[in-house]
Order: C-alpha cells, then sequence, then structure tokens
C-alpha cells in the first residue's frame, strides 16, 4: 500500500509543482511592460527532483502526524532574455507564452495521470 501511495504523491507533486509555475509564468505575462521587471522560472526537473529525495520526519510518539519535508530548491530563478530591452525587462513574451502553454498541458496530462491511477484503483476495489 505504501508504494501506492509514494506513486500517487509523485504525481500531486508535479501537479503542486506546475501550479506554481504557472501562476510564475503568468506573472512573467503580466509584467510584460513594466520597466526593470525581471522575469522568474523554476526548474520544474530539478524541483521535482528535490521533492522526492525526502523522507518522513521522526516523530517520537505515535499519535503524532508523519508528514514529509522538502528541500526547498523550487525556488523561482530569474530567466536570462535572449534579446535585451532598453527599459530593463527582461520579460519575452513570445517565450513565456511558449512555456506556460506547454506547461498547462502538461499539468492536464499530469492530471490526467493521476485521475486513471484512481479509476485503476476504485476498478480494483470494486472487482471489476
Amino acid at each position: 500500500m505504501k508504494s501506492i501511495a509514494n506513486h500517487i504523491q509523485t504525481h500531486a507533486d508535479a501537479l503542486n509543482l506546475r501550479s506554481k509555475r504557472n501562476e510564475i509564468l503568468a506573472s512573467n505575462i503580466v509584467n510584460s511592460a513594466t520597466p526593470n521587471f525581471k522575469a522568474r522560472d523554476i526548474d520544474f526537473n530539478e524541483a521535482l527532483r528535490a521533492r522526492m529525495d525526502v523522507g518522513p520526519v521522526n516523530v517520537s510518539n505515535e499519535r503524532h502526524f508523519k508528514f514529509y519535508t522538502g528541500s526547498g530548491d523550487e525556488a523561482a530563478q530569474f530567466r536570462q532574455s535572449v534579446n535585451p530591452s532598453v527599459d530593463g525587462n527582461t520579460v519575452e513574451l513570445h517565450v513565456e507564452q511558449m512555456q506556460f502553454s506547454e506547461n498547462v498541458m502538461r499539468y492536464q496530462t499530469s492530471l490526467e495521470f493521476l485521475n486513471r491511477k484512481f479509476s485503476g484503483l476504485m476498478s480494483a476495489i470494486k472487482g471489476e
């Protein structure tokens, strides 16, 4: 049962990271005309890897809640622009829109994987 929970947790972590990345990319798009705004992004693969390398926190009593900690390496980093702008803004709208649409597709794919896992578990429980 623990391996099932771990497998589902990976998809849940991926959804959370994709959602966070969508917020960051949307912020970049909204601020594309703001002088001196610096585009940010997270490295999804590194952030997910950091979340997967964690383990449970030791508890001193069996009634304590067990929880998992992350390394916090999913902080947004500044993106280097290919074409520098005069006003200091590093947002390149075409790049941000492409990254955003790709991230949305991957979010939907992760959500579909998670839904299929739950559907499979429900079929197994019902004995279908």
